[in-house]
């Protein structure tokens, strides 16, 4: 058996590890490194990321539009212009479990109305269809609309996004983020 050292500045006495001291201060090491990392600073959603999140839609009174709670995540890579401007930028910074509530003006959503997408169509262009207002439409050239009004032999039709000129609320939970 080795003697012990005596550490002159602490005052211990220092012994060499055999066995099961080796083995307590591999577990020692082991316990410190996973105390460090689990208490490290954890992953926040940035661009290049792709996320799923639960999310619910609404407008400022409160009405909802949407939501995918109770149901699937919605699934979408951050930065890759596959969601309206303000959803993108809102979750960056968050982490796994947050929930978050942002208002979105027009501007970061589906944009303001615009008029040149509100169009007078001749009634004859619906062919033997009976035309209301509210009624969906799809031009030729694939563009969907909405029929806001008819008078006499004049249907008009507002291709522009159904929530276009809306400031949205979304309430948004992160379910999942997978560095990209």
């Amino acid at each position: 058996m080795e003697a012990e050292k005596h550490d002159a500045r602490s005052g211990f006495k220092l012994k060499p590890l055999h066995g099961a001291g080796i083995a307590v201060a591999i577990a020692l090491l082991i316990a410190t490194a996973y105390l460090l990392v689990s208490n490290a600073a954890p992953t926040v959603v940035a661009a290049g990321d792709n996320i799923s999140v639960y999310y619910t839609g609404s407008f400022t009174n409160g009405t909802v539009f949407n939501t995918n709670v109770g149901s699937s995540p919605f699934v979408f890579k951050v930065g890759a212009n596959e969601t309206i401007p303000g959803f993108d930028h809102g979750v960056v910074g968050m982490r796994v479990n947050e929930t978050k509530t942002i208002t979105l003006p027009p501007s970061e959503a589906y944009g303001p109305v615009d008029s040149n997408l509100i169009v007078a169509v001749p009634i004859s262009q619906f062919a033997n269809a009976s035309v209301a207002v509210g009624m969906g439409v799809t031009a030729s050239n694939g563009r969907q609309g909405i029929i806001t009004a008819v008078s006499g032999n004049t249907v008009m039709v507002d291709f522009n996004p159904p929530l276009a000129g809306k400031t949205l609320v979304f309430k948004i939970t992160i379910v999942s983020i997978r560095k990209g």
